[in-house]
């Protein structure tokens, strides 16, 4: 065989078995020391499990999928209500009744630990801290309990956004959870 045709199939050969090589995806490290994901996270559900509003009892669910390529674990998720701005609409928590597990609301792993969960009246945020952190390749769902739903009914928007660990996290803003309260009809009809 000539030396142009070896190293030809030779070449072939090893650029066809390195598309078929996965390798693990490194975080995004800028030089002032702020870390990204290579791959943000996605958010894949929301729901809750009471629609009415003021129905005590209900769990906010919002299920992430971190990818295999993230190049970070999942540190922490923080969820914000949007228009909270009266009191009809806020949603206050039960902090201490967070949850966190894989998998989904309906197919349920392992239960996860939380380092904290704290409460921003002003942002009216939520943040979710793993420990440890999430690898990539994990689906998470997060279960956040209110108080009560809120009074007023109507279309509340959630929005979600992801830190990966390090000193310097950058948040990914991954959507919003959307969901629906209404009243209930306190009407007889004849």
């Amino acid at each position: 065989m000539r030396t142009s045709t070896w190293l030809a199939t030779t070449l072939a050969a090893i650029v066809g078995t390195a598309a078929w090589i996965t390798l693990p995806a490194e975080a995004v490290r800028l030089s002032d020391g702020k870390v990204y994901f290579v791959q943000p996270p996605r958010l894949t559900y929301s729901a809750t499990t009471q629609s009415l509003t003021n129905a005590s009892g209900a769990t906010y669910y919002f299920t992430l999928t971190v990818p295999e390529n993230a190049g970070e674990p999942l540190q922490r998720v923080a969820i914000a209500q949007r228009d909270g701005s009266t009191s009809a609409r806020l949603v206050r928590y039960e902090l201490d009744d967070t949850r966190a597990f894989t998998g989904t609301r309906h197919n349920r792993g392992e239960a996860l630990t939380l380092a904290e969960t704290t409460f921003d009246r002003d942002t009216q945020t939520v943040t979710v801290t793993f420990d440890p952190p999430v690898p990539p390749g994990t689906t998470v769902t997060i279960g956040l309990r209110p108080d009560r739903n809120p009074n007023a009914g109507g279309t509340y928007l959630f929005g979600v956004t992801a830190y990966p660990a390090g000193d310097t996290p950058y948040g990914q803003f991954l959507g919003y959870g959307r969901f629906q309260f209404d009243e209930p009809n306190h009407f007889l009809s004849f």
